[in-house]
């Protein structure tokens, strides 16, 4: 039992030193046989520690003598070799771990080779169920492929008769296309001709209306010049030559106020449509004066309305001009005038576009004679510019040159309260309507942009 372990072990020994030093059998990388170089090494280890040594002699009295010889004078030559051996042991130790560096890549290449028969080993397994498959696949290649060469061969056939059939029928299309395109291209030559001539024949009829528009407002222009001219030499005929009464506003030599009234305030028959705002306040007068009358447009206005009024202007030719029309009109300062009225005589007092003329003393003073010419209840209107609207001093305000300075409402509802009015309304008239106010805020166009002209109605207390 003892010999059959020790047998076992001697085994076991046998591989680990066969795995640790492999002879290459068994194995499909041919390994290098590395026993010459071991034995070259130990007999350079033998002759490397045979250095400073004596030679073994038979024993005999001479053979001691020579040794003892040998031995001093290898002691004395000691420190000569002793370079030399150290370079050999060192040497040594090199092949030594050159050995041990190719045992190691022997022992490395050894695994390596091992893997690789495991690994070809297994892939030979798992291919092997393939080689038939692979087999079974060229088979059906090769009837596929003869098959898909015929079926191409007849696809093509189909192709070509396909696209011969469809450039036909494209060729078709491109030719029905060519003939509605012509036909919708002489449609709308036709259509653009009449809207053309259509288009030419309204500019032509727009242009003769404004042409016609034209020559009458030249010639309404033309016979209200010479209606001026007629009114002006009857005026001088008519009046005599007295000394002019104080005027309303600073009168301007050479200036002709009718022919800028009509250029800039507007026709007669503009301002009298304006002025009919007013006529239901005085529905209830029995007697009215328009102070300032102008070319009479309120006195028209009332006549319309079948209310007797009478209009009192400084301006002889303005008088002359309202008695052409049948109007009733005196040439005179309103103050004066006021002043020559007995109390409480008047049933109301229209003023429109007068107090802007006036110097700012004489507003306290027209108030106070209103208030003492009117009835009790009697009605005074009085219009003027807005100065609250900044758009009338960049429009009209200062194209006037008889203007002589703005008047607030506040203001003018104030005097007209220290004069006895009551029951006093502002009435805001001809809001600013520009395109570039649209895009300022709503409050502050209201503000600064809102009526241009307006009007205070007071009634007498």
């Amino acid at each position: 039992m003892a010999s059959d372990d020790l047998i076992a072990e001697i085994k076991a020994i046998r591989e680990r030193v066969r795995a640790r030093y492999p002879d290459g059998s068994g194995s499909s990388v041919p390994l290098p046989d590395l026993m010459p170089l071991l034995h070259a090494r130990d007999a350079a280890r033998a002759k490397v520690a045979s250095i400073g040594q004596v030679n073994p002699r038979p024993p005999g009295l001479v053979n001691g003598a020579i040794q003892l010889v040998k031995r001093a004078l290898a002691r004395s030559l000691g420190w000569f070799v002793r370079d030399q051996v150290e370079f050999n042991l060192g040497v040594m130790q090199c092949v030594e771990s050159t050995l041990a560096a190719l045992n190691e890549c022997k022992h490395a290449l050894h695994l390596l080779s091992a893997q690789i028969q495991s690994a070809s080993k297994s892939f030979e397994e798992r291919t092997a169920p393939l080689e038939g498959q692979l087999e079974d696949m060229r088979k059906h290649w090769v009837q596929w492929r003869a098959e898909w060469e015929r079926k191409l061969a007849a696809n093509e056939v189909q192709f070509l008769r396909a696209a011969a059939d469809l450039q036909g029928a494209f060729q078709h299309r491109v030719t029905l296309m060519e003939s509605n395109f012509r036909e919708m291209t002489a449609a709308q030559h036709r259509d653009f001709t009449g809207a053309l001539e259509r288009s030419a024949l309204e500019i032509q009829k727009r242009l003769w209306d404004d042409m016609a528009r034209i020559r009458d407002e030249y010639e309404r222009l033309i016979h209200q010049e010479l209606r001026v001219v007629r009114q002006r030499a009857a005026a001088a005929q008519v009046a005599p030559p007295v000394p002019s009464p104080p005027a309303v506003s600073g009168a301007l030599e050479g200036f002709d106020y009718l022919r800028f009234e009509d250029r800039f305030r507007g026709s007669f028959e503009q301002v009298m449509e304006n002025q009919r705002f007013y006529a239901p306040y005085f529905q209830e007068a029995s007697e009215v004066v328009d102070l300032g009358c102008g070319r009479g447009e309120f006195l028209a206005v009332m006549r319309e309305a079948g209310i007797q009024a009478r209009g009192v202007d400084n301006s002889p030719e303005c008088v002359a001009l309202c008695r052409s029309q049948g109007l009733d009109a005196v040439e005179g300062d309103l103050f004066e005038y006021l002043e020559g009225l007995p109390p409480l005589s008047l049933g109301g007092v229209f003023c429109a576009q007068v107090v802007e003329h006036l110097p700012m003393g004489a507003l306290p003073k027209l108030a106070h004679l209103l208030a003492s010419r009117l009835s009790k209840g009697g009605v005074a209107v009085l219009e003027t510019p807005n100065p609250e609207c900044l758009a009338i001093f960049a429009s009209h305000f200062f194209l006037d040159p008889t203007h002589v300075r703005p008047v607030p409402p506040q203001l003018l509802v104030f005097l007209l309260e220290e004069a006895g009015f009551g029951r006093i309304e502002v009435i805001r008239r001809f809001p600013a309507e520009e395109a570039c106010l649209s895009r300022l805020p709503a409050e502050f166009r209201e503000q600064f942009f809102g009526a241009q002209d307006y009007a205070v109605v007071a009634r007498r207390l």
